[in-house]
């Protein structure tokens, strides 16, 4: 036999199925363990890791990927979730006001420092005058930083910081733990002002204060370099 004959037979004798060990069992009995694994299941719409693991439960033990592709070549992958059709909006309507301190927006952002790491930026922004009545930056996010700029703005619109000297106001936040904690919810009720936070995954409802965090980002904290926290005076106070 010359050599390309030789060649030629070995190039037709292409095998029909994959190289290496065949594993626990050859694909079309694994297909079949695999069907009754998903009819007798107690759960719906499992993936191949659950299939996976109910097999080795049974005794059955073979690779996660194996049992994807067999998955995947018998149409027996679990079908994707329908995506929620968007009808309309559930903050349909107007965030401003009329008249200044009736409504306040509450947000935070972050910024790098060089040598200090992450710090947190709180703002207050009235609704219908678009300023910025409070803001403090801090090494630390927690709710007593985030007060800050409540009791800037309190002190600086309504005179005193006391009981129910802030009645009337209302402030608008997201719900990041340090707004939802007990310990500024209390504060807004001492100081008689009302929580109105926004809807879940709707940050339009909070769109005042959203639009004061891109603007700071442009102008300022995108195009400056801050080598610490003291840096970013005059967001400390």
């Amino acid at each position: 036999m010359c050599r390309s004959t030789l060649y030629n037979h070995r190039k037709e004798a292409k095998p029909t199925q994959r190289r290496g060990l065949t594993g626990a069992c050859p694909d079309d009995e694994l297909v079949e363990r695999i069907r009754t694994v998903i009819k007798d299941g107690s759960f719906i719409g499992g993936g191949y890791r659950k299939v996976c693991a109910r097999l080795r439960f049974e005794g059955t033990k073979t690779s996660k990927e194996r049992i994807r592709r067999l998955m995947r070549e018998n149409n027996l992958q679990s079908t994707k979730r329908p995506r929620k059709e968007e009808t309309h909006k559930v903050h349909d309507g107007r965030i401003t006001t009329d008249s200044p301190d009736e409504m306040w927006g509450m947000d935070a952002t972050s910024v790098i420092t060089r040598e200090e790491g992450t710090a947190t930026i709180f703002i207050a922004v009235d609704h219908c005058t678009q300023e910025c009545i409070g803001i403090h930056a801090s090494k630390s996010a927690k709710t007593e930083q985030a007060l800050e700029p409540l009791r800037q703005g309190v002190k600086h619109s309504f005179g005193n910081y006391d009981i129910k000297s802030a009645s009337g106001l209302s402030i608008r936040h997201d719900h990041g733990s340090q707004y939802i904690s007990k310990k500024f919810q209390a504060e807004l009720r001492f100081l008689g002002i009302t929580s109105t936070p926004s809807y879940v995954r709707e940050p339009q409802c909070n769109g005042v204060a959203e639009r004061f965090i891109k603007m700071l980002k442009e102008q300022i904290l995108h195009i400056r370099y801050f080598k610490t926290v003291e840096d970013l005076i005059p967001f400390r106070c």
